[in-house]
């Protein structure tokens, strides 16, 4: 017997960096999934196939041994290996495992792939050995996870992907959750650049240094764009909700965080008849997001491309991470 999980990945509406210092950051699930199949093995090694992704190893205790691709894959599989152990070890449960790890998420490019993969694969071993792990239990493991590959995250992409719908995150608050009537489809175009969100973190950071008084209005500006911007979500407000895009975007390149890339889709986008766009997650590289009528969407995908990026059209999920077995 065996056992499949998916979970969704994520898109930051507003909020980025901001959030870092004030306000609320309004963060939707996404309909492109991450997928974890699991089977039990009669020996302890955790054997990950990431196939899709070039590379496949597996794990004796704490050692990594490549079976395809580099050793320093490790790293990245480090995080998934961790999700895999903790759920094993709330369950009291010693096993090796086999996991099939395949991603509709692009990898690298601000959108949840490495929470929802962890997500799923918290739920799938849980489900494997019946462990009626509840979704706040989920997410906690999950939580585990993240912390490897991002030190101490704000928790909200393992939220977001166990739940889904739409979450408004802001520090020292309880997250809230929301759900709209009707799908709110997105274009989203990926740079195919990677970059790190600690770095640009640590790039505002010191541009507040240096600057404390711009900064500190710029940061205050995109926190209101942010408590705005919900407003506008939940009243299904789409040409308000680009204006506030379009400004939060102009904010964020105020910090130094997009690039020329990120700018040209966005601006093209607009060109080809978004109510809006912006960057989406820390900048430097990963993707923008661009709202727009459906009979649209195809303009603007087009647009994208001759930008020399990579569109997908996207809807909100309100479906959160889910489980089955198969036989």
């Amino acid at each position: 017997m065996s056992v499949e999980a998916t979970a969704p990945g994520k898109v930051i509406l507003f909020g980025e960096h901001s959030v870092v210092y004030k306000g609320p950051a309004i963060v939707l699930a996404i309909d492109k999934r991450a997928k974890v199949n699991v089977n039990r093995r009669q020996d302890k090694r955790i054997y990950f196939d990431s196939l899709d992704l070039g590379f496949a190893g597996f794990f004796e205790d704490e050692n990594y041994i490549p079976v395809k691709g580099e050793t320093w894959r490790g790293r990245r599989l480090e995080a998934l290996r961790v999700s895999a152990f903790k759920t094993m070890e709330q369950l009291d449960v010693e096993s090796g495992l086999d996991l099939i790890i395949r991603s509709e998420i692009p990898i690298a490019a601000g959108l949840g792939s490495s929470a929802a993969i962890c997500v799923a694969i918290v739920a799938a071993v849980g489900e494997l050995f019946d462990g009626g792990l509840s979704k706040r239990e989920i997410c906690d493991l999950a939580y585990e996870g993240e912390k490897v590959v991002h030190g101490t995250p704000s928790g909200v992409d393992n939220n977001i992907s166990t739940f889904g719908g739409i979450l408004r995150y802001e520090r020292g608050a309880e997250m809230e959750r929301f759900e709209l009537e009707g799908s709110l489809p997105f274009v989203i175009g990926n740079s195919k650049r990677k970059r790190s969100t600690r770095r640009l973190v640590g790039r505002v950071r010191a541009l507040r240094e240096r600057e404390p008084d711009l900064v500190d209005e710029v940061i205050d500006s995109m926190a209101e764009v942010s408590r705005k911007g919900l407003e506008a979500l939940v009243k299904r407000d789409l040409p308000r909700l680009g204006d506030l895009m379009n400004i939060n975007h102009g904010l964020l390149s105020s910090l130094g965080v997009s690039i020329a890339k990120l700018d040209l889709m966005v601006h093209a986008s607009r060109g080809a008849g978004a109510y809006g766009a912006k960057l989406t997650g820390a900048g430097g590289g990963g993707c923008m997001i661009a709202l727009s009528e459906r009979s649209k969407m195809g303009a603007i995908q087009k647009a994208i491309q001759r930008c020399r990026g990579d569109p997908h059209v996207i809807d909100v999920s309100y479906e959160g991470v889910k489980t089955r077995r198969l036989e």
